[in-house]
């Protein structure tokens, strides 16, 4: 079963906090969360990552886009 997710609310906090790993964490991924936590976002780059994928609605895996 797909978890929903608020599409803005998930992108507002990949911006302001996503090298906190908060977006993964709003999303159920809380391994990936844990990971960007203790990286910063992965030096930057993979909170970059994130938020264009966040950005441009990318399909994650049990993720499902709502406004």
């Amino acid at each position: 079963m797909k978890r929903k997710v608020n599409w803005t609310l998930t992108l507002i906090m990949s911006i302001i906090f996503g090298t906190l790993g908060v977006d993964r964490f709003i999303m159920g991924k809380v391994g990936t969360g844990i990971l960007k936590l203790i990286t910063f976002g992965g030096c930057g780059i993979w909170w970059l990552i994130d938020l264009i994928l966040i950005a441009t609605k990318h399909p994650f895996e049990d993720v499902e886009w709502v406004s």
